[in-house]
């Protein structure tokens, strides 16, 4: 288990390492990365559950979000609307735990998606900056339909290329969806870096391909530390700049 080490700022390794700022594409996770500063879509998902009263323990929530997600995977067309994608998670969810309220369905879905896109619209002028420097993509564990809902989130014209798991049959940590990834972009794994929020989807999975990687991590998992030593960590995605450009 890594030691627990305080972090005094944003962004806690020296802010221009030779093998980030030498590099030629930048990877990004999309859930908890893209539309979220290091949540997960079950953490978000559980938050708003309890905002609308509905109280249930993480052994009953937990199983019942991941089967819900689990039921999503390849089943969708590759044009479905996030809206529509958040709602049937949503959904799905609610029928797990014996809920029959589509009001309380619909208004998750809407103010989960609702924070998503304004996340992500807030990190499109980065993101296109970023873009006129690097070839960037992304690469993330999906439902099929992951351009689509970048392109709703107002950002897939920043991205060379949009690796969907559902599209490519191999998830993160997966060696094969990373280079899937590069070679679409024609770099190697050591000339990109990935950005994500999972230590064991994200973080281990570029380390195992040997891909330099910048965890986006919540302040309160921050306390857990970075998989490897000297990895640099940031609390948003904005804080990208001063580590890239």
């Amino acid at each position: 288990m890594p030691a627990i080490r305080p972090y005094l700022s944003s962004v806690v390794t020296d802010p221009r390492p030779r093998t980030l700022t030498a590099s030629r594409a930048v990877l990004f996770d999309f859930g908890g990365t893209l539309d979220a500063d290091g949540q997960t879509w079950k953490d978000r998902v559980g938050q708003l559950w309890r905002e609308e009263g509905l109280v249930v323990t993480p052994e009953r929530f937990d199983p019942a979000f991941y089967a819900a997600d689990d039921a999503l995977v390849g089943t969708v067309s590759p044009t479905l609307p996030f809206l529509e994608t958040v709602s049937r998670l949503v959904a799905g969810v609610a029928s797990g735990l014996g809920l029959r309220d589509s009001a309380v369905v619909e208004r998750i879905a809407t103010r989960f998606v609702t924070s998503a896109m304004a996340t992500a619209r807030r990190n499109a002028p980065l993101l296109s900056t970023l873009a006129r420097r690097y070839r960037l993509g992304v690469v993330s564990n999906f439902y099929g339909n992951l351009a689509t809902v970048c392109d709703n989130c107002g950002i897939l014209e920043s991205f060379s290329v949009v690796i969907d798991s559902a599209r490519v049959a191999c998830v993160k940590p997966d060696p094969r969806i990373f280079q899937a990834a590069v070679e679409a972009l024609g770099v190697s794994t050591a000339e990109a870096i990935f950005v994500g929020d999972s230590p064991s989807r994200d973080m281990a999975g570029a380390r195992g391909v040997g891909m330099p990687h910048i965890w986006l991590a919540a302040e309160a998992s921050q306390r857990r530390g970075p998989c490897c030593p000297g990895d640099p960590v940031v609390r948003s995605l904005s804080d990208l700049g001063a580590l890239l450009l």
